[in-house]
């Protein structure tokens, strides 16, 4: 039988030094709508193959929107629950079923063996302490409960056709430049691909990482994405190297009916506490 939820010993905190986007941002509502749209299809599908049903407790660390904290409370109604972490939570609604705290998972704690899946997407690759707030994550976990970590790995994602070769060659540079605005900003781009060896090295087993690439046209939201991105992270991609003109201009390509690209690679790697 399961034990009743637990009540985690977490602090408040308001950190996430390094981290580029903002919550009490203006754009942050539609930056957690654009993610959702692009990004939970992958994410649910994976957490349905963990068995994750009634009488589930769940974690979700940095929680966004709440889109798979509110998905993840459905799927284990009526006797599990969820809790949804974020430094900033604001953008997290309530739902039956669903709790809520703000919380570091670099600088607070989490409680031991409480949870039969934790979940963490588009995290850790921002963390300079990755590794500790995976093992931490880990050590969350019953025997047997599965972790999903699912990142970006953005040295992939090249133009495939567009109106000119100049418009390609300009949303090449975009893609740049976002780049470096997150390195500077300490993440690590290219985290995706190093999950899964991360995950099996912090001691879980049956490490599954799975690898996506979907295709992008104007109109896709991934495409929508990053055009809000333009508008979202404006001052630092000015700060790489792109000029008001040249954002304005990218964003027409890539509304362009012409337009086609892939996404960067997606990996949803999932792996198991040791029972």
């Amino acid at each position: 039988m399961k034990t009743p939820f637990p009540t985690p010993a977490v602090a408040a905190s308001t950190s996430g030094e390094g981290y580029v986007f903002d919550n009490d941002n203006v754009h942050a509502d539609e930056h957690h709508r654009c993610l959702a749209a692009s990004l939970d299809p992958i994410t649910t599908a994976r957490l349905v193959a963990t068995g994750v049903t009634d009488g589930w407790h769940c974690l979700e660390v940095g929680a966004g929107g709440g889109s798979i904290a509110s998905w993840l409370a459905e799927r284990v109604a009526p006797t599990g629950q969820v809790l949804a972490t974020d430094v900033n939570p604001v953008h997290i609604p309530a739902a039956p079923g669903l709790r809520v705290q703000r919380h570091d998972v670099v600088r607070d704690p989490l409680p031991q063996e409480a949870f039969d899946l934790v979940l963490s997407r588009l995290v850790l690759r921002h963390l300079a302490e990755r590794h500790a707030a995976l093992a931490a994550m880990m050590r969350a976990l019953r025997p047997g409960g599965w972790l999903q970590i699912d990142e970006f790995d953005i040295d992939y994602g090249p133009v495939l056709l567009a109106p000119s070769r100049a418009a390609g060659e300009l949303y090449e540079r975009f893609l740049a430049a976002k780049a470096r605005l997150f390195a500077d900003a300490g993440a690590d781009g290219a985290w995706g691909r190093r999950a899964a060896a991360a995950m099996r090295e912090a001691g879980l087993v049956d490490v599954d990482p799975v690898p996506y690439v979907v295709p992008w046209h104007a109109g896709s939201p991934g495409v929508h994405l990053l055009i809000h991105l333009t508008h979202q992270l404006r001052d630092q991609l000015v700060a790489a190297g792109m000029t008001d003109a040249e954002l304005a201009e990218v964003r027409q390509v890539m509304r362009h009916p012409e337009f086609r690209a892939s996404s960067c690679v997606i990996y949803s790697v999932q792996g198991r506490r040791p029972a």
